[in-house]
């Protein structure tokens, strides 16, 4: 799967995100834009995590980061998605990839 999402997060191509939500005890799918693959900056527990944009959250913060155990599946998109929607910080991103202003 990882392959898959760092694949996505080169080509631009928006994701349908399958995983074991701790909050909501079952599953949950969401349209997604991958943004990175590697340590949280927030979490205590440094392990790699897949940090994506969530399109269908309804909470203010729409940043998914999940532990590689919670993913069931990705399915990349035809869909592509433009980073200047969702990126306003100076990104550090773990994964190199060409995103002109936003990489």
């Amino acid at each position: 799967m990882k392959e898959e999402f760092v694949g996505a997060i080169h080509s631009k191509n928006k994701i349908r995100l399958t995983f074991h939500s701790k909050e909501d005890g079952h599953a949950l799918t969401r349209l997604c834009a991958p943004m990175d693959y590697g340590p949280s900056t927030r979490a205590h527990d440094k392990s790699d995590r897949f940090h994506s944009w969530d399109y269908d959250s309804d909470a203010a913060r729409h940043t998914l980061s999940l532990l590689p155990e919670q993913v069931i599946s990705i399915e990349v998109l035809p869909e592509t998605f433009d980073p200047s929607g969702f990126v306003t910080w100076n990104p550090n991103w773990v994964v190199g990839r060409d995103w002109g202003q936003y990489s």
